[in-house]
């Protein structure tokens, strides 16, 4: 590293979030700087073999994230690497008979997302800045301290690699337990869900036909996403796994063998898939849902996970990430334009009421799904029932639903 070269945004986290922020910025004249704690080659799509392999980390890609890659002239190299878009979701409830259907066809789209790995987005987004000159990626630099100069108005990162690099705006996009944050001690709300998440990839009997399946049980929501070996991909046999739920049963699932895992998954889901014929290795991680009181300080602001964590039941979290994205890169844009400066706390304020309701509105939502489908006495479990059958027999209530989960109607 160039410790003489000062910045003037520094993005801390190469992630989506991260890695999409620097992208966009770099249609700026501004110097950016993209640090991650590992190499960024780590993030490199994983290579097909005999039996393929999918990273288990994915994202539900709505239609307006779709069209943030697309305006970016990414969406291309995404879908002819590997990406599932699927058309139907069926959610039900596995403690009654209520269920609800949704189609694309009915809200006049194509698709309602996209299943992406998340490998295959960075894989994208890493090709494109590899060709920006004014964006300089560094790494590994793993942020120990940083020392705020207010009368300089900017702020100068040390790294537990012995490095430092000087930036006017500093970007928290380093995920839900944000080191920036900490250190910044932005305050934060917080509570754990008292569910672990489990995430595999397998490959079933029957074709998923580009649908994905969601089943609430009191033990928590096991999701089936459906994946797609190549753009080509007709057997449309494999599935990417997220199942939350209470930490006894996660336990219990991790403990299981192959086989038995596999016929417990199979059951889960009512054998919608038919049996289970192969698995990957099994991931659980905790889950937590956080939000930062403020989004920004002096020349410092957050992003993504880090300002923001949700439960991953819709798989809206990097969706979110990416519209703080969308929406802080214009505002600076507009204030740079009006001749402010890049840390200029007017403009980030301006971030900050933009992103703060909807995400907030997003938070409560996902946590009312998940109490609602906590296990709940008798009558609840009834009147639950009910009006998911009333929601799938009222056509413009469902509709507007299912627009509201790809982002098209807020």
């Amino acid at each position: 590293m160039n410790n003489s070269i000062e910045y003037d945004v520094a993005i801390v986290g190469g992630g989506i979030v991260g890695a999409s922020l620097a992208c966009l910025l770099a249609n700026t004249s501004l110097r950016i700087a993209l640090v991650d704690r590992q190499l960024f080659d780590d993030y490199a799509i994983p290579v097909t073999q005999v039996q393929p392999k999918f990273d288990a980390r994915v994202s539900a890609i709505t239609a307006v994230s779709r069209n943030f890659f697309d305006q970016m002239g990414l969406w291309d190299d995404i879908a002819a690497m590997r990406c599932c878009g699927y058309s139907n979701m069926h959610v039900w409830d596995a403690d009654g008979t209520g269920s609800v259907s949704f189609s694309a066809e009915d809200v006049n789209q194509l698709e309602l997302g996209n299943i992406v790995e998340n490998s295959v987005i960075l894989s994208a987004l890493y090709k494109r800045l590899d060709s920006i000159a004014h964006v300089d990626l560094i790494a590994p630099f793993s942020i120990d301290t940083f020392h705020r100069d207010q009368g300089a108005n900017k702020i100068t990162l040390r790294s537990t690699e012995g490095n430092n690099l000087t930036a006017k705006l500093l970007v928290a996009a380093d995920g839900a337990s944000s080191k920036v944050r900490e250190l910044a001690e932005f305050a934060t709300k917080e509570w754990d869900y008292n569910h672990l998440a489990l995430v595999t990839t397998v490959k079933t009997e029957i074709a998923h036909r580009n649908t994905a399946f969601q089943r609430f049980m009191t033990t928590g929501p096991l999701a089936f996403l459906p994946l797609a070996e190549s753009a080509s991909d007709s057997d449309q046999k494999f599935s990417s796994i997220v199942w939350s739920a209470i930490p006894e049963k996660s336990e219990e699932l991790m403990s299981m063998s192959d086989k038995e895992f596999a016929l417990e998954l199979s059951a889960s889901i009512e054998n919608k898939l038919g049996a289970i014929e192969w698995l990957d290795k099994r991931f659980v991680f905790p889950l937590r849902q956080r939000h930062a009181k403020d989004y920004v300080q002096d020349n410092i602001v957050l992003v993504g996970d880090a300002a923001h964590s949700i439960h991953p039941l819709a798989g809206q979290g990097v969706n979110l990430g990416l519209l703080d994205v969308q929406v802080l890169v214009k505002e600076l844009e507009q204030g740079l334009h009006a001749g402010r400066k890049v840390a200029d706390m007017t403009v980030l304020k301006c971030y900050q009421r933009k992103r703060v309701g909807h995400n907030l509105g997003m938070m409560w939502m996902m946590e009312g799904f998940k109490h609602l489908f906590a296990e709940q006495p008798l009558p609840v479990r009834w009147f639950r029932n009910l009006g998911m059958r009333g929601v799938d027999d009222i056509p413009l209530v469902k509709n507007q639903l299912a627009r509201r989960a790809m982002g098209i109607d807020w």
